[in-house]
């Protein structure tokens, strides 16, 4: 299992750079898994976006669709891809913390 080191601390990731355990998650290592986004500092609509799909995982035990992420929280898919150039997928949940997801966010 690889693992990542980030601001002195070191995760244990998956190939491509997912949490291996979601349950560590916080506001700290949300920030450290940001700059794997080359994400300096978290805006609050970045924030918003996090909270928002790492609370439907929690509830639902998947990341919300694209077309429900963007109707939630009133952000334009465009707007997410500038705070998250790689995307809802890749970026936004692993910044929350989340599993790789399978399917199309």
């Amino acid at each position: 299992m690889p693992t990542i080191e980030l601001n002195g601390t070191a995760y244990a990731v998956d190939e491509d750079g997912f949490l291996e355990d979601p349950t560590i998650w916080n506001d700290h290592v949300a920030r450290d898994l940001a700059t794997t986004e080359h994400i300096r500092e978290m805006s609050e609509g970045q924030w918003s976006i996090v909270r928002h799909i790492r609370d439907y995982y929690l509830k639902f035990g998947i990341a919300p669709m694209i077309r429900k992420l963007c109707k939630d929280t009133g952000f334009k898919l465009t707007q997410i891809y500038e705070m998250f150039p790689s995307g809802p997928a890749k970026g936004a949940c692993k910044v929350a913390g989340l599993p790789k997801p399978t399917g199309c966010v």
